[in-house]
Order: C-alpha cells, then sequence, then structure tokens
C-alpha cells in the first residue's frame, strides 16, 4: 500500500520514529483490533487508536449512552445520551480519522458469538464491565490464539496486563475465578475517578500498538497497578500457572461458557480495580 500525501502528513510524526518508519506505520494501517467495551476503558483507546492509524476497528458493545458515562467516556458527547455506544462511538472515530474503517457489534460478548467476532482481528482490548465478561474474553482469546491487552479500573485504582496466549500467564493463571457475587463493588456502586480510565486506556492503546508494530516489552506476565491518589505505579510480577485450568498442562477448561464457574470456591480472587466503566 502506498500513503497520500496527506496521509504522510497525518502520521508524519510516527514515520520520524525510527522504531516505527513508514513500514510500521504501514503495519499499524493494516492492523484490525477489536474493543470490547466502548465505555470508559475503550473511549481514550479508541480515540488514540483512530488517531494512530489503525486500518480496523471493531466496537462491540450492547448499551446505549447514559448522562452518567459521559464523567469519563470520552467517546461520547451530551447529545448521544439514549444512542448505541457503537453508532457514537462510530462517528467519533471516523470524524477523528475517515482512514479508519469500523465494525459495528450491538451485541454483548457470548460464548456462542466470541470466537467468530475475535478471530477477525489481530489484538483485543479488554474494556468489559464486569468479571464474567472478563473470563470469557481471556479464555476466547486463548482459543482463538490472540493477543489481549486487559484492562481494570476502580474508584482510584487501575491495572494493566498484556497476554499472549501460550507465551504468557492469562488471567486464570493469576485470578483462576470471578469473585462470588456481591464480593466486589462496582463503579456504579464505589465511584471511579474519570480522569483514571484515560490513564489505564491509553496505556492499553500503547501495547496494543507495541504488538502490532513487534517493539519494546509488552507487559506480558506482569500487572502494571496504578494508584491515582499517589500517583504511583507499581509492577507485579506473575508466571504461567502449570495448574492452571485453561492454559495448563492438564487443563479442565476446553469450551467457552457463559454463567457460572466450575471452579467456584478458589481462594485468589480478582483485585477490587479489575471491575470497569
Amino acid at each position: 500500500m502506498e500513503f497520500t500525501e496527506d496521509q504522510i502528513s497525518r502520521y508524519s510524526r510516527h514515520i520520524l520514529l525510527p522504531e516505527v518508519g513508514g513500514k510500521g506505520q504501514k503495519k499499524i494501517a493494516k492492523a484490525k483490533i477489536l474493543l470490547v467495551g466502548a465505555g470508559g476503558l475503550g473511549s481514550p483507546a479508541a480515540l488514540y487508536l483512530a488517531a494512530a492509524g489503525i486500518g480496523h476497528i471493531g466496537l462491540i458493545d450492547s448499551d446505549v449512552v447514559d448522562l452518567t458515562n459521559l464523567q469519563r467516556q470520552i467517546l461520547h458527547h451530551t447529545s448521544d445520551v439514549g444512542r448505541p455506544k457503537v453508532l457514537s462511538g462510530k462517528e467519533k472515530i471516523q470524524a477523528l480519522n475517515p482512514d479508519v474503517q469500523v465494525s459495528m457489534y450491538e451485541e454483548r460478548l457470548t460464548a456462542a458469538n466470541a470466537l467468530k467476532i475475535i478471530g477477525d482481528y489481530d489484538v483485543v482490548i479488554d474494556g468489559a464491565d464486569n468479571f464474567t465478561a472478563k473470563f470469557l474474553i481471556n479464555d476466547a482469546c486463548f482459543f482463538a490464539g490472540k493477543p489481549l491487552v486487559h484492562g481494570g479500573i476502580l474508584r482510584f485504582d487501575g491495572r494493566v496486563t498484556t497476554i499472549v496466549p501460550k507465551q504468557s500467564a492469562c488471567y486464570r493463571c493469576v485470578f483462576k475465578t470471578p469473585p462470588l457475587a456481591g464480593l466486589v463493588a462496582s463503579c456504579q456502586e464505589a465511584g471511579v475517578i474519570g480522569v483514571l480510565a484515560g490513564i489505564i486506556g491509553t496505556i492499553q492503546a500503547t501495547e496494543a500498538l507495541k504488538l502490532i508494530l513487534g517493539i519494546g516489552q509488552p507487559l506480558t506476565n506482569r500487572l502494571l497497578d496504578f494508584d491515582a491518589r499517589k500517583t504511583l505505579f507499581r509492577e507485579i510480577k506473575v508466571k504461567r500457572n502449570p495448574d492452571c485450568a485453561l492454559c495448563g498442562a492438564h487443563p479442565t477448561i476446553t469450551e467457552l461458557f457463559d454463567d457460572g464457574d466450575p471452579f467456584a470456591g478458589c481462594t485468589v480472587r480478582p483485585s477490587p480495580y479489575d471491575v470497569v466503566t
């Protein structure tokens, strides 16, 4: 593919980078990234990926824009209240960069549709708003062999990690199962500082671009925690669990499922700020 003069000008600050250059920008233009959730995390990720020139962005979200979303979900404006998030998101992405193709999935990701949807993309960004979805995304990306950039926020705390199937620790290696219902508060119940979504979402977008370009050191086998009150990042090293029910030596999870968890009762639980948007 050849860039037009306008495209060369648009992406000139990327092209000047030795780690990117013209070849790297072409990789970006050919890339396909799926955002699961067009909310707090998906919003900044979508805008920065669109600005970067990602060729194809997929948005999957079944919700409509609510007034309470606007404190952090910058992909949507006041006039979008009541409209589908995927439609609002597509309009903002293409207004920012008409080069970007956007696919809309106005539905929830389920065991029935996950592999079909995810299979079309190079990288998946997790901006889901519940634990069931997060474990489903992790499992689907493992079966599809797709890199996953996980993110979570709650109150003033955020987390990012990157998962490369069969190469790094997966979400279940660390957390094993969803928490019991009612054990962890949601953003709706506990609140979240709006700018935190921008910090974590843009780190997720950065990870996705690194994966596409094949540069730097992704956040594999590392959990990057951020405390907004102290402006403090902390890195926690993790490793693949040989007994993981999904990616271990003797897996017991061999297909996708939606409801419940066959390993309830595990003592290792996700931290509170893995609930997002």
